[in-house]
């Protein structure tokens, strides 16, 4: 083997290869839903969700169904019920009175596109093309009981704002008309996505008042189209769950041929999207069936309790639950449950994503600048498998040393093919050097490029975030494909230091491949192709430092050599 780059060039492509068998795989798009189908607003019917087991002998139905209903894709709406608006400094929010719902949510730091920062991210919407609403109440029972889920919950007053406060509550107030009162409370707290949701209910009456509570998600679930020109689109969209111990994400053709449901003890469920999260997480301490279903392109994520509490006559009964709404923030999901940080989705290669992630976010507590970071992480990793890539860089060294003695073979054995690998071997054994040694120390650090791959795109803490010049957001490709031209131009120049393959096919082979890669990483984030030109250049002055350090270890041995025949 006269050059161990081409087993490089080819080990990297099956792994690209199995990179994109697996995105087939996970986020192949689906087919298209069949015509004629509309979205609504209606709670799952009967069946949908397992029935209660009894408490205090009443029975506890599934949820009913609502009265109200969103209109079908291109169908006239009914005006909008008057909402209930909620301004915290980092959460825009609209509650319909209606049972409470979550139907509007807008994230004030996280514009759409950088340049139209007014265009914020909307993660709830009532609106029929892009549905996504939260709702969480109590399923009541017996003749006492009365309809929350329907119910008109009223307030004191139409707007809340934080303003400077660190926290905020929003109390609904709902009444049976048989003694038992219910107080919605929706609390929110400074700088955070969390939202956590009480109901707080006082049994006034002389009987028993039987109850339990639910969450719901209910969201848009139509066929995901995708696009190699926005990033975004190759992230996962759609529901996952959480059992307690391994979560999985949900795909749409699965679900319309069968729901999930499942019950667990500290467990969860969401709808994720790239860098965005909404996610319910019921109590740890209360086993809660969990669900998806899909039905008429709507997706319903629920969280039921798996036991209703009978609230005696004079006493009061706290329900609690936890919404999360906004970006993936890594540190406030794991203020809400350790295990919420999966939904971060790394891929297979979580494992070396999430300490690499973490060496970033420290590195950024210092240097307040992603592009710095990964700059500085970049020179961490190459300090690291120094050793490794000297033992590589010193076999391509010593290959180009070989090299016109490698050609004089080729040329002599230009017709015995046997005689002249034959010749080649005898070469690199009587010179001690394995041309396949470059190879292993540059396969181990392939993982690496890929699960960085995968914190750039994946971590929303890089969204948008600038480096300097014309790079102002480092998990989108590069506006001015500037950096992948600098890319290819080092590549190019790399290739210079290294021995160049004897065979003319393979030569024009490499040439071409700064070129190649020049377009691939055209489209890639911007952060990575930063990684790769600081890899590069880093790999440049390794590989000159060792060329020179063989190139005065050769002439020091030559220079032995004549002065032991004299």
């Amino acid at each position: 083997m006269d050059n161990q780059r081409l087993i490089v060039w080819v080990a990297f492509g099956l792994l690209a290869f199995m990179t994109y068998q697996q995105w087939l795989k996970d986020y192949s798009p689906q087919p298209q839903a069949e015509s004629g189908t509309q979205a609504t607003e209606e709670a799952p019917a009967t069946g949908s969700l397992p029935a209660l087991p009894s408490a205090a002998d009443e029975e506890i139905p599934t949820l009913p169904a609502a009265t109200d209903s969103v209109p079908a894709v291109g169908e006239p709406q009914a005006a909008p019920a008057t909402l209930i608006t909620v301004e915290t400094d980092v959460l825009s929010l609209a509650i319909n009175p209606r049972g409470g719902r979550l139907e509007k949510a807008f994230l004030k730091n996280y514009p759409v596109t950088k340049d139209r920062p007014d265009e914020l991210v909307q993660l709830l919407s009532a609106d029929a093309n892009d549905l996504a609403t939260l709702q969480a109440g109590l399923i009541t029972a017996g003749a006492n009981g009365g309809d929350y889920f329907n119910a008109t919950l009223t307030s004191e007053q139409m707007r809340y704002d934080m303003g400077g406060a660190e926290q905020l509550e929003v109390v609904l107030r709902w009444d049976n008309g048989a003694g038992v009162a219910v107080d919605k409370v929706i609390a929110l707290t400074k700088g955070s996505y969390r939202i956590d949701v009480q109901h707080v209910v006082r049994n006034n009456s002389e009987a028993t008042w039987s109850a339990a509570d639910y969450t719901l998600l209910k969201r848009s679930a139509l066929p995901q189209e995708r696009s190699m020109f926005d990033v975004d689109t190759y992230s996962f969209d759609g529901p996952i769950i959480f059992n307690g111990s391994n979560s999985e994400k949900l795909d749409r053709d699965d679900l319309l041929d069968a729901p999930v449901s499942l019950r667990a003890q500290n467990g969860w469920v969401a709808g994720i999207q790239h860098h965005f999260l909404r996610a319910i997480v019921p109590p740890t301490d209360t086993n809660y069936t969990l669900g998806v279903e899909i039905k008429n392109n709507i997706s319903t994520a629920s969280a039921l309790s798996a036991a209703a509490v009978a609230v005696q006559p004079g006493t009061e009964h706290i329900f609690t639950n936890t919404l999360f709404v906004g970006p993936k923030l890594q540190s406030q999901l794991a203020d809400v449950s350790s295990s919420l940080k999966l939904t971060v989705d790394y891929g297979f290669l979580t494992i070396l994503s999430n300490p690499l992630f973490w060496l970033l976010s420290k590195i950024f507590e210092y240097v307040a600048n992603w592009g710095v970071a990964i700059i500085l992480v970049t020179v961490i990793i190459k300090i690291l498998f120094y050793k490794l890539t000297e033992k590589s860089g010193r076999s391509m060294a010593k290959m180009r040393e070989l090299q016109p003695r490698l050609k004089a073979i080729q040329e002599r054995y230009a017709d015995d093919k046997p005689a002249q690998s034959q010749a080649m071997m005898d070469l690199y054994k009587r010179e001690k050097v394995n041309p396949a040694a470059g190879c292993l120390p540059i396969l181990i650090q392939m993982p690496f490029f890929l699960a960085f791959y995968w914190v750039l795109l994946e971590s929303v803490e890089m969204r948008q975030a600038p480096f300097a010049l014309w790079i102002t957001d480092l998990s989108s490709k590069d506006p001015y494909f500037i950096l992948p031209l600098i890319m290819g131009a080092a590549m190019l120049f790399q290739q210079k230091l290294n021995p160049a393959p004897t065979d003319p096919v393979q030569a024009k082979v490499m040439q071409i491949m700064p070129i190649m890669f020049t377009v691939f990483f055209a489209f890639f984030p911007s952060g990575l192709v930063l990684y790769w030109v600081t890899n590069t250049v880093l790999s440049i002055a390794q590989q000159w430092h060792v060329n020179k350090v063989v190139e005065e270890e050769q002439r020091a041995k030559k220079g032995k050599g004549k002065k032991k025949k004299e």
